[in-house]
């Protein structure tokens, strides 16, 4: 009996030894755990300060000291819900494609829209046409004879068809209204006088070769004659009622072909007087 306590009181002795030898050192040392205190509270507000600092550039706090992904957060909620590419092509097809300002046209403008009205226009003064279309430019390589031009000469050919009749004084050959008064050769039935042959023609006469008759033209069997080139000319048109009365003077004529010979104004060159070579 007496054996087995003592070996009972040799283990309980062995076991309890080794925490007080571990918890004698440290009683025997209170001011090292005062340090280690310390020292631990110094580290916290470290640790604490550093995780602060890690906060901060983790998450930057915005103007009113919330956190930056808590904003975006918000603005996110905040925002209209993205339409899908799809929508974005429905709504695309459905509003009307406007044209392009350079290809726009101008629409004609409607009939029946009234038009801003102008100011009424002086009717212009009705000259006639030079001469006949046909034969313009052309002259004759076959001329009649002087037999045949005298013939025509003598059964006065020249005052067919309403033409212009003879009148006794220079100023009774000035015509009212030229427009209906004058007869072109076309429609005095062609001219069937004399001809100028063609050299002397190129040579003195045409648009090129003009010249004043200076003297007023003397009137012989009712109708004007001038002379000019070493021939003489008959007018057997009127004068057109805006020339001047001293127009043979003051004015630059010249005598051309056109199917038949006219007299030309160069202050005037629509108008041509019909004229007709005197034997």
């Amino acid at each position: 009996m007496k054996l087995m306590q003592t070996a009972t009181l040799i283990l309980l002795a062995g076991a309890i030894a080794p925490g007080f030898a571990q918890r004698g050192p440290q009683e025997d040392r209170p001011d090292k755990g005062e340090e280690r205190g310390k020292s631990e509270r110094q580290a916290r507000p470290e640790r604490q300060q550093g995780r602060s600092q890690t906060q901060q550039h983790a998450e930057p706090p915005n103007q009113q000291g919330r956190p930056q992904g808590q904003l975006q957060q918000e603005q996110r909620a905040q925002r209209p819900p993205e339409r899908s590419q799809s929508q974005q092509g429905q709504r695309a097809q459905q509003q009307p494609s406007l044209p392009a300002p350079q290809q726009r046209q101008e629409q004609p403008r409607r009939a029946d829209v009234p038009q801003r009205a102008r100011p009424p226009q002086p009717a212009p003064v009705q000259r006639a046409q030079r001469g006949d279309s046909q034969g313009e430019g052309h002259y004759p390589s076959q001329p009649r004879t002087q037999q045949q031009a005298a013939a025509w000469q003598q059964q006065r050919g020249w005052a067919q068809h309403g033409a212009w009749q003879e009148h006794t004084t220079w100023q009774q050959n000035r015509a009212q209204h030229w427009q209906s008064d004058h007869r072109t050769w076309g429609q005095r039935g062609g001219y069937g006088g004399y001809f100028i042959p063609e050299d002397r023609f190129r040579l003195n006469f045409g648009s090129q070769h003009w010249f004043r008759i200076q003297n007023r033209p003397i009137i012989v069997s009712g109708y004007p004659r001038f002379r000019y080139a070493d021939y003489w000319f008959m007018l057997v048109d009127p004068w057109p009622e805006y020339w001047a009365d001293n127009w043979y003077d003051m004015d630059d004529v010249y005598v051309d072909y056109d199917n038949g010979y006219y007299l030309y104004n160069r202050r005037y060159p629509e108008v041509g007087l019909a004229i007709s070579v005197v034997l």
